[in-house]
């Protein structure tokens, strides 16, 4: 995961002083980087600086003014999540929601909500329903009702993550 630096004193007048950064680092590192690119700078006593692209950080934003904290803080959770953590973070909005919705309500990878209904069904009720009788459960449905109100599926890479509501 990387992030172009830019100086905004020297953007401001048509030059473009930056550079790509490792923001895998930690706070104080990635703070030495940003000071040495504004010390660098053709304007002096640059203090302003900027964020012009970015990159590893799946489908999350990294805004042009953030934070070096908030940008430290994605990186761990991108590192300790994935791809699944950048789709859960946009899914609930926050970094701490998508945290806790995958640590506490997290079920597993399946292919689709039809498998995972499946798998939860045969693990409720199969003992309890005759063979003669399997032919007419309609798991689908079963599936489809599941999904409306109990779980939620969170799409990667053609598969999906389920999720309990409650």
């Amino acid at each position: 995961m990387k992030i172009y630096i830019v100086c905004l004193a020297a953007y401001n007048i048509g030059y473009l002083h930056g550079c790509w950064v490792d923001a895998t680092q930690d706070e104080d590192a990635l703070w030495g980087n940003i000071r040495k690119i504004l010390d660098e700078s053709p304007i002096p006593n640059a203090e302003e600086w900027a964020i012009h692209d970015y990159e590893g950080f799946s489908s999350l934003d990294i805004h042009e003014y953030s934070d070096v904290r908030s940008i430290c803080e994605k990186v761990r959770f991108i590192q300790a999540y994935g791809k699944l953590g950048a789709v859960a973070v946009n899914y609930y909005g926050d970094l701490e929601s998508a945290e806790a919705a995958l640590r506490y309500h997290y079920h597993g990878e399946w292919q689709s909500e039809l498998e995972f209904a499946t798998e939860l069904f045969d693990e409720l009720y199969e003992p309890d329903i005759p063979e003669n009788i399997r032919c007419y459960i309609d798991c689908g449905r079963f599936s489809h009702d599941l999904f409306i109100n109990d779980y939620l599926s969170l799409g990667v890479d053609g598969t999906v993550h389920v999720l309990s509501c409650h």
